[in-house]
C-alpha cells in the first residue's frame, strides 16, 4: 500500500510538471525565435548574408497601389490591368493570381473563358507586376446590363518563400457606366414661359419684398359701367393703374400662406377717386383632378377688397392674404384683379389688371440606407459605400453631386446629373482609408444641389465607418508542409517528450503493481481454500 501510494505521488507530479512545461516550451519557443531576431538585429551589418538573416523576414502583397480605379462601359471591349505590389522584405516566388467569381452577377465581364488564372512569376521586395485580363487581339467584354454600379473584385493570391506556401485573398473596385437610353423627346423642350410674361409692370414696395422683377403686371383700359357722363367735367378719365406688387415672404412656396400687397396709383392729375371694390380671382391650375381648382385661395374666404378713396395723382396700397396650393408645380401664376370705383361726378369705372406670382417648390428628398462594403476595413483599403437618392418633391434637383469627407476616409466627388421629380439616383463612391477611427458618425456624405435659378444647397448625412490599423500579414494562411524546427526551438519539444516518458512510465509502473497485488490475493485465496478443504477432509477420515 506504501508504494501504492508513493506510485500515485509521483504519477500526479508528473502530470503537474507535464501541464506546466508545455505551455512553457511554447512560450520558450517564441523566445528563442525572438532573441535571435534581436540578436541578428545587433549584429547587422557585419555581413551581407548576417544582414539578411537578421531581419523579420516577410512578403506582403498588395493589389491596385497607384492606379486610379478604372471605369467600364456596358457593351465595349475592356483589358483588365491589376498591380501586385511585394511591401515586404523577401522575394515572393511562384506567384500567381485568379479571380474569385462567386456568381457571374458580381463579375462585370461576361464569362466566356474557364480559368481566368495568371502566373506572375517572382516578384522582388519593394517591386510590383502587373495581373492582365484580356488583350487587343482578345479583350474582356463589359456586360450589356451592367447598371452602373462599383463591383468589388476578388482576387486568391497563392505564392512561396522557398519554404513555406501561402495564400491571401485581395480586393479591388472597379466602376461600371450603364447603356445609354434612347433621347427623350422632351430633352429640348424650353422652359415654360408665365401666364402674362410679355406683360411686365413696376413699381414702388412697400414692405416684404418686390416680385414684380421676377413676376410680372398688366393693366387693362378703365371702362365707363354706368352713372353720369363718360368723362369728368375736366375731360379727363381717372386711370387706376397697379404700378407693383409684393409677397410676404419675399418667396412664395407651394402649400403655404402668404400676404399679397398691390401698390396702386390714380393716373388722373386732376380727378380723385372713390368708392373702390377690388376682388381677385385665380385661374385653375395644377394636375389630375386638383387641376379645377385655383392656384391661390383667399384665407378669410373672401376675394374682395375695399378702398375709400385715392386722391388725383394719389398711390396707396392693399392686401389680401392667399394661399397657395400645395401640388403647384415651380413657376409664375396670374391672378386676376377686377376694380370698380367713381369719380367726383358719381361716374363709374370698371378695370382690371393681372398678376403674375411666383411659385416656389420646396425640394424634398430621401437617402436610402446607407451600405458599406466591406463594414470594416484597414488603413490602406478601400470601401464602397452606396445608397439611392429619392427625389420626392416636385421640383427638378439640378447637377447633383456628393462627396464624403472624414479624417478618417477620401475619396473623390461623384456627379450624379439632374433629378427629375419623382425619379432616384444611385450614390456609388469608393474611398481609401487613411487614418485608424471607431467614433460614431466620424464620416459624413455632403450633397450639393441647384434650383432652377441657380441656387446651390449643400446637406450633410452622417454615417459610421470603422477603420482599423493597417495589418500588412492579414488574411494570410500557410499552406503545404511545415519545415523542419531550428536547433534553438527544438528543446521544449524534447522537454515535452521527457515529460511524456515520465507519465508513461508512471503510469506502467501503476499497473504492474496493482497487477501484482492483484495476484498476490488470489494466491492467498487459494491457499485458504486448499487449507479449508484438507481440513474438511481429515475430518471426514476420522472415525
Amino acid at each position: 500500500m506504501k508504494l501504492l501510494k508513493k506510485l500515485q505521488a509521483i504519477l500526479l507530479c508528473a502530470i503537474f510538471v507535464f501541464s506546466v512545461m508545455a505551455p512553457m516550451g511554447v512560450y520558450a519557443g517564441e523566445n528563442t525565435e525572438a532573441a535571435q531576431a534581436v540578436q541578428g538585429e545587433t549584429t547587422e551589418g557585419e555581413t551581407e548574408k548576417d544582414g539578411e538573416d537578421s531581419a523579420l523576414q516577410q512578403i506582403s502583397l498588395s493589389v491596385g497601389d497607384g492606379q486610379e480605379t478604372p471605369v467600364f462601359k456596358a457593351g465595349e471591349k475592356a483589358v483588365l490591368t491589376i498591380n501586385v505590389m511585394n511591401k515586404g522584405n523577401v522575394e515572393a516566388r511562384n506567384v500567381r493570381i485568379s479571380p474569385v467569381v462567386e456568381s457571374t452577377e458580381k463579375w462585370p465581364f461576361d464569362m466566356n473563358k474557364l480559368n481566368y488564372e495568371l502566373d506572375l512569376g517572382n516578384i522582388a521586395a519593394g517591386k510590383q507586376a502587373a495581373a492582365v485580363w484580356g488583350s487587343e487581339k482578345d479583350p474582356l467584354t463589359v456586360r450589356s446590363d451592367v447598371t452602373g454600379k462599383s463591383y468589388q473584385l476578388i482576387f486568391k493570391i497563392t505564392y512561396d518563400d522557398g519554404t513555406k506556401a501561402y495564400e491571401t485573398q485581395k480586393y479591388v473596385f472597379v466602376k461600371t457606366t450603364a447603356a445609354e437610353k434612347p433621347a427623350d423627346d422632351n430633352k429640348n423642350e424650353t422652359p415654360q414661359q408665365p401666364d402674362n410674361a410679355g406683360n411686365t409692370g413696376g413699381g414702388s414696395t412697400s414692405g416684404g419684398t418686390d416680385a414684380s422683377a421676377s413676376g410680372g403686371v398688366y393693366n387693362g383700359d378703365p371702362v365707363v359701367s354706368g352713372g353720369g357722363s363718360a368723362a369728368s367735367g375736366n375731360g379727363s378719365v381717372p386711370r387706376v393703374i397697379v404700378t407693383g406688387f409684393a409677397t410676404e415672404p419675399g418667396e412664395v412656396k407651394a402649400g403655404t400662406n402668404f400676404k399679397l400687397i398691390v401698390h396702386l396709383q390714380n393716373t388722373s392729375r386732376q380727378t380723385a377717386v372713390s368708392n373702390m371694390l377690388f376682388d381677385f380671382q385665380a385661374p385653375a391650375a395644377g394636375t389630375d383632378a386638383a387641376a379645377e381648382a385655383p392656384a391661390f385661395l383667399p384665407v378669410s374666404g373672401s376675394s374682395s377688397v375695399y378702398l375709400d378713396s385715392i386722391p388725383a395723382g394719389g398711390t396707396k396700397d392693399i392686401s389680401i392674404d392667399l394661399n397657395a396650393r400645395a401640388d403647384l408645380v415651380q413657376k409664375p401664376y396670374s391672378i386676376a384683379m377686377t376694380m370698380k370705383y367713381e369719380d367726383k361726378d358719381a361716374t363709374q369705372y370698371d378695370g382690371e389688371s393681372s398678376l403674375a406670382i411666383p411659385v416656389k417648390q420646396e425640394a424634398r428628398y430621401e437617402f436610402s440606407e446607407i451600405q458599406i462594403s466591406p463594414e470594416t476595413v484597414a488603413v490602406g483599403e478601400e470601401a464602397n459605400i452606396t445608397c439611392n437618392l429619392y427625389n420626392l418633391g416636385r421640383v427638378k434637383m439640378y447637377n447633383v453631386k456628393v462627396r464624403f469627407e472624414s479624417e478618417a476616409i477620401e475619396g473623390q466627388e461623384q456627379f450624379i446629373g439632374n433629378l427629375e421629380s419623382g425619379s432616384s439616383g444611385t450614390i456609388d463612391g469608393i474611398v481609401t482609408a487613411v487614418a485608424e477611427s471607431y467614433d460614431e458618425n466620424n464620416c459624413k456624405m455632403i450633397l450639393t444641389y441647384e434650383d432652377d435659378a441657380g441656387n446651390e444647397t449643400t446637406v450633410e448625412q452622417p454615417f459610421t465607418m470603422m477603420v482599423t490599423p493597417v495589418d500588412e500579414m492579414a488574411g494570410m494562411e500557410m499552406m503545404g508542409e511545415i519545415p523542419e524546427e531550428t536547433a534553438g526551438s527544438s528543446l521544449p519539444g524534447i522537454l515535452a517528450v521527457i515529460a511524456a516518458i515520465i507519465v508513461i512510465a508512471v503510469i506502467t509502473a501503476v499497473l504492474v503493481v496493482k497487477h501484482r497485488k492483484k495476484k498476490r490475493l488470489a494466491e492467498e485465496e487459494e491457499e485458504l481454500l486448499d487449507e479449508v478443504e484438507r481440513s474438511t477432509e481429515d475430518e471426514r477420515e476420522q472415525p
